[in-house]
């Protein structure tokens, strides 16, 4: 079994080595096949595997935390047809969950943004976001525009998009842009009325031509940001659970199999719809936890995302329940 990590951080240089050790010695990969695979030089395989074995890192099993993770990643790959999956060691602590997913999206993001094909890239809101920002290497990118993809919170919040997409647009010398409209409108008439001004079809259009986006969801209970601070005053969470609903993505309220649920809260969203989300490519879906487990499962079952960073435990209870 995976030793925890002792603190709730990511340790990239260790988690490669686990990598290649992994695909040389258990899937029993050559070292070229292994530098393909992952996208490196084969030189860099070769001192990763002594590295690994002069640090005791392989023995005759992966002594680290992230010993479960390569294989795990290659089963949610092959299960939820995924292009990438980062899942890092679960914490001892359950409070620190959060933490460590949001450093694993940091980690991830510091890699995906140094691509100069990305050139605009989106970003919703919440907790696992605002940490991931935290845990971004910092570099100039003044060609890349960091875009807001979401209506805003009704309340203020560290959390909100405004406040993420700047914090991340400053740690890269980025370019950021704002979709300066609430989540949900009062009925679907006024939303229908925005959604036809110009300038937010402008934006809509902008969103729907992003190169990637990272993106969370919330279940619907008392600990989902949405239900605290973004959902009308007139609609009421119990409502939402009695109509199926197991959470949202990008505001959207879905069911276990993933599809919107049949309640007027989906034909007031002020933003793009999930075929939109769907269509946009290098979309990361950070979230980890046992109480997101079937919003997460319903997100991947509809392909709304095509790269997933979560924990080890929710892994496997992804996983165990993938059928």
């Amino acid at each position: 079994m995976s030793r925890a990590p002792k603190l709730p951080k990511i340790d990239a240089e260790e988690r490669f080595l686990a990598q290649v050790a992994w695909a040389y010695h258990v899937e029993g990969l050559t070292q070229e096949q292994v530098a393909d695979k992952l996208r490196v030089t084969r030189l860099r395989v070769n001192k990763a595997l002594a590295e690994a074995r002069r640090n005791g890192l392989v023995r005759i099993t992966l002594n680290t935390s992230f010993s479960a993770c390569p294989e795990l990643e290659e089963e949610l790959c092959t299960a939820f047809s995924l292009a990438e999956a980062f899942v890092a060691p679960s914490p001892e602590r359950a409070a620190d969950l959060q933490m460590i997913v949001g450093a694993a999206l940091g980690q991830l993001l510091s890699n995906k943004l140094a691509d100069k094909n990305i050139r605009t890239f989106g970003l919703t809101w919440g907790n696992t976001l605002n940490i991931a920002t935290r845990f971004v290497a910092s570099f100039n990118r003044h060609d890349l525009e960091i875009v807001s993809v979401m209506g805003g919170l009704t309340r203020g919040s560290d959390f909100n998009s405004f406040e993420i997409t700047t914090r991340l647009a400053d740690l890269l010398g980025a370019q950021h842009s704002y979709f300066p409209a609430p989540l949900y409108a009062g009925s679907r008439r006024s939303r229908d009325t925005i959604m036809k001004l110009d300038v937010f079809d402008e934006v809509l259009d902008k969103i729907r031509k992003i190169d990637g986006m990272a993106v969370a969801c919330s279940d619907i209970s008392a600990r989902s940001l949405l239900v605290r601070d973004g959902l009308p005053s007139d609609v009421k969470p119990a409502d939402l659970i009695k109509a199926g609903a197991v959470g949202d993505v990008l505001g959207t309220i879905i069911g276990a199999d993933g599809a919107p649920i049949d309640h007027p809260i989906n034909e007031r969203i002020v933003g793009i719809g999930l075929d939109d989300m769907r269509r946009i490519p290098n979309t990361i879906l950070a979230a980890g936890g046992p109480y997101k487990v079937p919003v997460i499962r319903a997100a991947l079952r509809q392909r709304l995302a095509r790269i997933l960073v979560t924990d080890e435990a929710t892994a496997r209870a992804l996983l165990s329940a993938k059928g």
